[in-house]
């Protein structure tokens, strides 16, 4: 293979193991993806030591192995924390956990608009799930929708979701807006910034 198709090969799979990565440490996955990161790491082997004389090539090979060192640091990092029971942020700084308030309290989750939710972290916000569910139930119930939704099945649901945007978009929250159309109830998400 010529040095401009592993490079390209390179570059496509740093976002492939990125993705992959942000979905095993947000539950998607079950196990870290080994062997896509093996098959990186032997396309930047197979030209750590040759002489490079293209500037252009240099310099992109020397960026991408740079970029790659730095997600695998912090990848390394998140799952030993991980391993440890410890949180950790999305760049490998310990996370600093949102202080409580005194009592939660269904009201203020509903305070994000008529019928708006706002998630930060599908996790601990049970409280904001929880009022999403219940207007949820409340709105296929005025529709006549039928079928039986579970809490923990919707809570499974909306906290994939919160978290594939929130890696897919960035943001600091997702904000959940029930819609009615044509007599069914749905979800609409939009990352907020």
């Amino acid at each position: 293979m010529a040095l401009s198709e592993d490079l390209e090969q390179i570059e496509k799979s740093i976002k492939q193991l990125q993705i992959e990565w942000e979905k095993f440490f947000g539950g998607v996955e079950r196990k870290p993806p080994v062997d896509l990161k093996a098959k990186v790491e032997a396309v930047i082997r197979r030209h750590a030591n040759a002489e490079i004389r293209n500037n252009t090539e240099r310099f992109r090979y020397q960026n991408l192995t740079a970029r790659y060192n730095t997600f695998n640091e912090m990848w390394g990092k998140r799952l030993r924390a991980l391993e440890e029971g410890r949180v950790m942020g999305v760049h490998g700084q310990r996370a600093q956990a949102p202080p409580a308030p005194a009592r939660p309290d269904r009201a203020a989750a509903r305070a994000a608009g008529p019928s708006e939710v706002r998630i930060q972290d599908p996790e601990r916000d049970s409280e904001a799930m929880r009022s999403l569910f219940d207007r949820f139930l409340e709105e296929r119930q005025k529709t006549g929708e039928s079928g039986a939704v579970k809490f923990e099945g919707f809570r499974k649901l909306i906290a994939q979701q919160a978290n594939r945007i929130l890696t897919e978009k960035g943001g600091q929250a997702v904000s959940f807006r029930l819609e009615t159309k044509d007599g069914k109830v749905s979800l609409k998400a939009k990352a907020l910034k």
